[in-house]
């Protein structure tokens, strides 16, 4: 199974909030906004549309920060592979709100909850948040991850 997806972080005044996932992959993880691209959508589009549908808000100033592409086995087989566009944005509509996927929450840049999130995001997420655009690579058996590679992209 190959997925096209997206993760949005909103940065302002010196914190980005993240959700912590209810359900699904991940759940009880911070992460940033995101989810899957429907069909005849675009990865802007559907990056504002999951921030809508999981906390409510419209992202305003949105900015591609790199791709991602996660290969998940299960032992020998290819389970999935996801191939996630990460954005930023500055600012944003509305009031951040829980919904039945997400709970948002503020946090200061430099007290990301690394030890309660994906194990790889420790190894990319400074970076995004430092405003480098990124390539990462990671390959995972059973959602363990087993080897790495992230590049800065140069613009």
């Amino acid at each position: 199974m190959i997925l096209l997806e997206t993760l949005l972080y909103i940065i302002k005044n010196g914190k980005v909030l993240l959700i912590r996932k209810k359900r699904g992959l991940g759940a009880g993880y911070f992460n940033g906004v995101g989810g899957k691209v429907e069909d005849n959508e675009d990865v802007n589009n559907a990056a504002i549309r999951e921030c809508i549908e999981e906390i409510g808000v419209k992202p305003r100033g949105l900015k591609w920060m790199g791709l991602l592409e996660f290969w998940n086995y299960d032992n020998n087989a290819i389970e999935s592979i996801h191939f996630v566009h990460v954005f930023t944005a500055s600012d944003y509509n509305g009031e951040p709100r829980e919904s039945d996927e997400a709970e948002p929450l503020w946090f200061n840049i430099n007290e990301i909850p690394f030890n309660s999130m994906w194990e790889d995001d420790s190894l990319w997420l400074p970076l995004i948040l430092s405003g480098r655009r990124i390539y990462g690579r990671f390959i995972f058996n059973k959602w363990r991850m087993i080897s790495h590679e992230v590049h800065s992209i140069c613009t």
